[in-house]
């Protein structure tokens, strides 16, 4: 769901923007990890984890350009499309919000689709569209992953890669 569906890297620096403008921020299009955490100056930390798991940001988040749209044509050209999402540790918020972003951006009926996971390879399916650059866990994944672009993950070479531009070209060619 995240950076995939919404928006949650943007949303964030947008956020972060109009509270700290004065403060370090990296452009999305130069992020090099999957983890804010990890190029962030470590001081900074505690101001980020409270802006994205403050009551409503989750909520909030944009939609990704397409993706929604798309997520309804594959479900309407008769695949069953489920929405896997990590919640974050601090789940207060977040739970709740997914749920909501879904119900709000896809409609009610998709909140039954929600699949809350931390190890996404527990989970059954043929693929699984993902930005995190190595989706790892517990078991061997059944499905294949198709990796939505990130600048974070452009050191991936192999595998299939996606946007909501090019999706069909990936998914049904």
């Amino acid at each position: 769901m995240d950076d995939v569906l919404a928006d949650f890297d943007g949303g964030f620096l947008i956020k972060w923007r109009e509270r700290y403008p004065d403060k370090f921020f990296i452009p999305l299009d130069e992020r090099k990890e999957f983890y804010m955490r990890d190029e962030y100056p470590e001081e900074l930390l505690p101001a980020m984890t409270e802006l994205f798991t403050e009551k409503g940001f989750v909520a909030s988040l944009p939609e990704i350009e397409g993706s929604v749209d798309a997520a309804k044509t594959i479900k309407e050209m008769g695949h069953d499309v489920f929405i896997c999402t990590s919640p974050m540790r601090q789940y207060a918020n977040c739970v709740a919000e997914k749920y909501e972003w879904i119900d709000k951006h896809l409609g009610f009926d998709w909140t039954t689709k929600i699949i809350l996971s931390r190890d996404k390879t527990l989970i059954k399916g043929d693929i699984l569209i993902d930005d995190k650059p190595e989706v790892t866990g517990v078991c061997k994944p059944s499905w294949e992953h198709v990796i939505y672009d990130k600048s974070y993950n452009r050191n991936i070479v192999n595998g299939k890669r996606i946007t909501w531009k090019n999706w069909e070209e990936v998914l049904f060619l």
